[in-house]
């Protein structure tokens, strides 16, 4: 069952045990959370989904879904809850940081170079962009 939340902690526990990369010693810009979703079967949270805003523009802030029930299609569920917010709301654009972009070129997002991506993404400043970590910036036209 997919639904909204507001335990956003509890997701920011479960992006990083998927290994989605949070640190409260990098700077990191200024983020509105705008709507929070997440996946669970019984009491078990199983995938996760945080909407936000940086300079007047829409991010997923993370998404993700325990290894054991990735076949299950709760990531496009997860997602499919962001945009169908976001057509209500007439947005134009949804943009990611993606470190699994075939699941999002399935769902329609398109990469982007660095030069044309917004600079909000802190991917650029860590010391591990193009070196162990090698993420695609990502956004959908809605």
């Amino acid at each position: 069952m997919i639904r909204e939340t507001q335990n956003y902690d509890a997701l920011v526990e479960l992006f990083i045990e998927n290994g989605l990369e949070f640190s409260e010693d990098e700077p990191v810009q200024a983020t509105d959370i705008i709507k929070c979703w997440e996946a669970v079967k019984g009491d078990e949270l199983i995938g996760g989904c945080v909407l936000a805003m940086r300079q007047k523009k829409y991010i997923i802030d993370g998404i993700a879904v325990k290894p054991e029930f990735r076949k299950e299609n709760i990531g496009s569920g997860l997602l499919n809850q962001a945009i169908d917010y976001l057509k209500k709301k007439k947005a134009s654009e949804l943009y990611l940081v993606a470190r699994a972009p075939g699941f999002f070129k399935t769902q329609g997002f398109k990469s982007i170079t660095r030069e044309d991506a917004p600079e909000f993404f802190e991917c650029f400043r860590c010391d591990q962009y193009q070196k162990t970590c090698f993420p695609e910036v990502m956004v959908l036209n809605i």
